[in-house]
């Protein structure tokens, strides 16, 4: 058996712990799979940070809308509903319809706060139709206020013309001086294209009577001052 030289043997153990070589596809193949994970995670990344952010929105728009319906549902609410509208003859309670005729409720609470029906005669009166007060004359004519049988019984009533409703002319403009209150003693639907109606009367029926029943002239203004002591607004009854 031939002899192996010591430096044969060195060469083979160098061979033996030598480290393995690696191919160059391998390279590549580890490199795109890198790659791809990294592309994958920034992907998933900017997916979820761009629906973090229209959640993030969604939710501010959300509350937004609900804090602008809640100011205005708040408002709405914080609005006096009542009115104690004290008179010569005595107190007259009445409800404002905020929801159906807003325009008109702001501005005779507006009004009020004005002390604008402090001492406003009831200048009008006619029996069977209505009671009005106001600083001026009104601009409709006392013929249509009476014409009866005009189209009485030809159209058909509706809550709001029923009889103590309160409401006031239409006028052009918003002049306040124009300003009246009127309080219906009988259904009068002719009157709709003249009339806003804003409120009813809840107590005081028989104040309204008795103010219907004072006497007047030719001109169907009472003979004797009667009118509007004060205003008194109310949230609740």
């Amino acid at each position: 058996m031939a002899r192996i030289k010591p430096q044969a043997l060195l060469n083979q153990s160098k061979k033996k712990k030598g480290p393995s070589r690696i191919s160059i596809s391998t390279i590549v193949v580890c490199n795109l799979v890198v790659a791809v994970v990294v592309l994958s995670l920034v992907t998933t990344y900017r997916h979820w940070s761009q629906r973090s952010r229209n959640t993030l929105e969604t939710q501010s728009q959300s509350h937004r809308f609900e804090d602008t319906n809640a100011a205005s549902e708040q408002k709405s609410y914080d609005l006096p509903g009542y009115a104690d509208i004290n008179t010569s003859k005595g107190l007259i309670t009445v409800e404002l319809f905020k929801d159906a005729s807003p325009e008109a409720v702001d501005r005779f609470l507006d009004l009020c706060q004005k002390d604008h029906f402090k001492g406003m005669p009831f200048h009008r009166v006619i029996k069977n139709y209505l009671v009005q007060a106001g600083h001026s004359q009104s601009s409709i004519p006392v013929e249509e206020w009476t014409s009866k049988g005009k189209l009485r019984g030809r159209l058909n009533t509706s809550p709001k013309h029923e009889a103590f409703m309160l409401g006031t002319p239409k006028t052009k403009g918003n002049n306040n001086k124009d300003f009246e209150l009127l309080i219906t003693t009988a259904p009068i639907p002719d009157l709709n294209d003249q009339l806003i109606v804003f409120g009813r009367v809840l107590k005081g029926e028989d104040v309204v009577q008795e103010i219907e029943e004072v006497d007047t002239d030719e001109h169907y203004q009472p003979k004797s001052q009667i009118g509007i002591i004060s205003v008194i607004l109310k949230r609740e009854l």
